[in-house]
């Protein structure tokens, strides 16, 4: 997963066709640090997901752009448009479920 720094930088990568994945968290997360390899894990296996990883504190204004509360945020956009986003406490199966769907549609 790419890290980015920039607002630029995620527009450009959730606004391209297909599948894309903005995952957000904040340094002392300790929930942050536990889902992000787990997130990878599932990434994997869909390697046409351009995924990229905006840490909060660096861009403190993309709380306000995606109305972010608390972290971690996973949110998956298809063809540029929002299709799913979980915070805090996200469901890893949960997650792969709805991720495999959207792939298959995506790739009908």
């Amino acid at each position: 997963m790419k890290h980015v720094q920039t607002m630029e930088e995620i527009h450009s990568t959730i606004g391209q066709d297909g599948l894309n994945l903005l995952y957000i968290s904040r340094p002392g997360c300790s929930v942050c640090h536990a889902l992000l390899p787990q997130i990878d894990e599932v990434l994997e296996q869909y390697p046409a997901v351009q995924a990229v990883h905006a840490d909060a504190d660096e861009i403190p204004e993309i709380a306000g752009e995606f109305s972010i509360f608390t972290v971690p945020v996973v949110m998956v956009y298809a063809d540029g448009k929002e299709q799913f986003r979980k915070a805090r406490f996200v469901p890893v199966d949960e997650f792969e479920e709805q991720l495999a769907k959207l792939n298959r549609l995506i790739n009908e």
